[in-house]
């Protein structure tokens, strides 16, 4: 895989992520998972390992798994089995983690996704069932910490990839495209800055046909923003200390969005440090060929699918259709949108830049848009049979989104938007404006066409914006065009 190489090294990046999976219960109990309850007011007996509880499996976070290998296209193993990964951190309150290792029960795999025009793809090694740990608390306490098991047993997937990515940019692209496909399938809210999607990326760099370098592994990346920083800061490190003699130490390090810095927390496990055993209190995890089938029958039509559809059937730009299935609610706005006014690339455009650029503005989803789809197909059926001009249809969506009308036909009328009708009434505003401007029309005729737009503002200008402006370039021309006659 060819790469741009920085100072003379190749970049490799694998990822790890978390996707805390969208079940009302824990994995292994029926304990909430809701956000944003009290420290420790939802940590049972179960979660906690008190003797003589025992651990129930989650059907819905099998369903969840199996949803995610279907969409990846990866193996889903008709028997998995669990195993405790050993260790010993305040916030895990078994002193084990009920996780997958030797046979998880996603296999392989792989995402797909652009980076600019090129595809890429990143192979999976797995995705494994596994629970959360709860979590440490520092900023409230001085001189100590305090600990949340609110989490612990929150289920999780882990997707583990194979150490494809070559580059921060691409790194960032997957990872943006992994959250897309959880998202849409249903199986993880996608919300980072709660935890609900968690990435440690493994970064490491080496001289171009050499072994793989020594990785250190960046935790709990919680933001796309952050992980571009984390990386490259990362890698810059990394070739420094190469470069200035130094052997890279295998770690797990955290970043500061502070300093923009990363800085070792601890050296890093391998899987032996973690003496793995199969969980004694879980028997394997069987999924048989009919599940597979009844949830494959209820998975929605996939973003790359949709996208593909889009262009086909509406004859979008490749472009267009990969921006507009960036999430479910965008597409399905823009394909209701499109439907009813029976203009696809206009609709299009305006969900890629009115619309989005309200969003952003506005810091909302698209869950929350102010102009419905019924009214922005009405808008622009309103622009297309020429009732408005664009610049009116703007004034007409501004008091749209303000909530100052709910019909675009009543916007246009009490603000008095409508387009002259009246062709003679046009052709004496056109007449007047080429009278009262004769320079501008012989200069037009010399061959200069800004004389001629000077005087088209000059016609939109009388006509206080309501002259169609094609139908105003066609009759000016059609009167101008000749020689000049003198006054």
């Amino acid at each position: 895989m060819s790469a741009k190489l920085i100072q003379g090294y190749e970049v490799v990046i694998g990822f790890e992520t978390h996707a805390q999976l969208a079940t009302a219960t824990k994995i292994f109990s029926r304990t909430s998972t809701a956000f944003g309850a009290e420290p420790n007011t939802q940590a049972s007996a179960v979660c906690l390992a008190l003797p003589g509880t025992l651990p129930v499996m989650n059907r819905k976070a099998v369903e969840c798994a199996i949803r995610l290998g279907l969409a990846l296209g990866s193996h889903i193993a008709p028997r998995s089995i669990f195993a405790r990964k050993n260790y010993f951190y305040p916030d895990l309150p078994k002193g084990y983690q009920i996780s997958q290792f030797e046979i998880p029960v996603v296999q392989g795999g792989a995402v797909s996704f652009y980076l600019g025009d090129e595809q890429k793809t990143v192979r999976l090694v797995r995705a494994h069932l596994e629970e959360d740990a709860g979590k440490s608390l520092h900023e409230e306490f001085h001189g100590m910490s305090g600990i949340d098991l609110n989490r612990a047993g929150t289920p999780l997937l882990e997707i583990v990839t194979e150490p494809d990515m070559r580059s921060t940019d691409e790194a960032v692209a997957y990872a943006k495209a992994l959250h897309q496909i959880v998202t849409w399938i249903g199986i993880c809210d996608g919300n980072m800055q709660e935890g609900s999607f968690r990435c440690d990326a493994n970064v490491s760099v080496r001289k171009p046909g050499a072994p793989l370098g020594t990785r250190r592994e960046i935790k709990n990346l919680n933001s796309f923003k952050n992980m571009q920083q984390a990386i490259d800061y990362e890698i810059r490190w990394q070739i420094e200390q190469l470069e200035d003699g130094h052997a890279i130490q295998q770690a797990t390090v955290l970043f500061d969005p502070d300093t923009g810095e990363t800085r070792a927390m601890r050296s890093k496990e391998d899987a032996a440090d973690y003496r793995y055993f199969p969980d004694p209190d879980l028997p394997p995890l069987v999924i048989a060929p009919g599940w597979i089938d009844e949830v494959r029958a209820q998975m929605p039509e996939l973003p790359r699918a949709m996208a593909a559809r889009f262009v086909q059937q509406y004859g979008l730009p490749e472009y267009d259709a990969t921006t507009l299935t960036q999430s479910q609610a965008m597409a399905a706005y823009f394909e209701d949108a499109a439907q009813a006014c029976g203009a696809p690339k206009l609709a299009s455009n305006w969900v890629m830049g009115e619309i989005s650029r309200r969003l952003n503005q506005e810091e909302i989803a698209m869950e929350a848009v102010k102009v419905s789809s019924r009214q922005l197909a009405q808008l622009i059926g309103r622009i297309q049979d020429g009732t408005i001009s664009n610049n009116a249809a703007k004034q007409v969506f501004d008091a749209l989104w303000s909530g100052a009308g709910a019909e675009v036909d009543a916007v246009i009328e009490a603000k008095g938007l409508k387009q002259m009708q009246d062709t003679g009434a046009l052709e004496q505003i056109i007449d007047a404006v080429i009278a009262a401007n004769p320079d501008n029309v012989v200069q037009f005729q010399a061959g200069k066409d800004k004389a001629f737009n000077a005087l088209v503002g000059q016609v939109m200008k009388a006509s206080k914006g309501k002259a169609n402006p094609q139908q105003v370039n066609d009759l000016l021309r059609a009167r101008i065009a000749g020689p000049a006659t003198p006054s």
